[in-house]
């Protein structure tokens, strides 16, 4: 296993700048957009190479409403006293070749994704030198890759891209693609818990029992260290679904849009500061407590093994 020296951090989510929230629903409801992400965001500061001082772009490709959720990050970053923030609304495979955009990714200590349409950011990005050179600092330099709902969904190897929660056990109501690749192993759903996604996991891990699902909620995120150590981040759950140990399903054998049945299906939870093995496959408890609205601290000898 190739260690990546880079760390990567995939939010839940709190808005959709997609398909799943009308655009005119945004724009009538700008205080719909809050920063959920206020302590991750700090915990991103945190990670990079110069923190305060570092250098962040802010991709905005999955959006409908660029120019709008690019402004709210500045603010927000501009909050936690980091001013080098810039945007690249890059909207079609064109832009992604741009010269300009291309160094300024070479010189950042942070990109992040924005939230949207995941099918966006692979269709723009996938098989660009714009994502060989994330790909390559990630792996080569102590960079940062962040993403929130749709820059989340993308990061791994394998994307959900559609699926309705109501209908997501019945054959073909999920749809899988190839994602942008930053981690492999792992197939990751946003906005999971308050969507009720899990239907949407189980099938994505059913369909390919070697990938863990990954399933984040709102205001919650997980940080990916080496490429295999997870610590949860934030103030919500994380769900992860194991299909390693399924002794049966009848996914191949039904027809398109029957249910389908799964035996054995493994289900974790996790919650901040809590760490998952991505090699071992062994979950880490650690114990927090709440010292203040929204502020946790982690509670020393607390470690449990599973």
């Amino acid at each position: 296993m190739i260690v990546p020296k880079g760390k990567l951090i995939i939010i839940g989510g709190a808005v959709d700048m997609g398909s799943n929230v009308t655009l005119q629903e945004h724009i009538l409801q700008p205080d719909y957009i809050k920063f959920f992400e206020q302590g991750i965001l700090r915990r991103i500061i945190n990670e990079s190479a110069k923190h305060e001082g570092s250098q962040i772009e802010v991709i905005t490709t999955a959006s409908q409403i660029p120019e709008l959720v690019g402004a709210e990050y500045i603010k927000a970053f501009g909050q936690l006293n980091v001013t080098n923030v810039n945007v690249l609304h890059i909207k079609s495979r064109e832009d992604a070749g741009n010269k300009a955009y291309l160094d300024r990714i070479r010189k950042a200590d942070v990109v992040m994704f924005s939230g949207g349409d995941q099918l966006r950011l692979t269709a723009i990005f996938g098989g660009t030198e714009f994502l060989q050179i994330l790909k390559q600092r990630y792996q080569k330099e102590n960079f940062v890759i962040a993403g929130t709902s749709a820059g989340a969904a993308a990061a791994s190897t394998h994307m959900i891209y559609r699926g309705q929660s109501n209908e997501a056990l019945v054959k073909g109501e999920v749809q899988i693609t190839a994602g942008l690749g930053f981690i492999d192993s792992v197939i990751v759903d946003t906005h999971f818990v308050q969507r009720g996604r899990i239907g949407r996991l189980m099938y994505a891990v059913a369909t390919n029992p070697g990938i863990l699902g990954i399933g984040l909620g709102e205001d919650t995120g997980l940080l990916i260290t080496e490429g295999y150590m997870m610590e949860a981040i934030g103030s919500g759950l994380i769900i992860l679904v194991d299909g390693r140990n399924i002794v049966s399903t009848n996914i191949y054998d039904v027809e398109l849009g029957s249910p389908i049945s799964i035996e054995n299906l493994r289900v974790h939870v996790m919650s901040i500061f809590d760490k998952y093995d991505l090699i071992q496959h062994r979950l880490l408890i650690k114990k927090s407590v709440k010292v203040e609205e929204g502020v946790f601290i982690h509670a020393p000898g607390s470690n449990l093994l599973q």
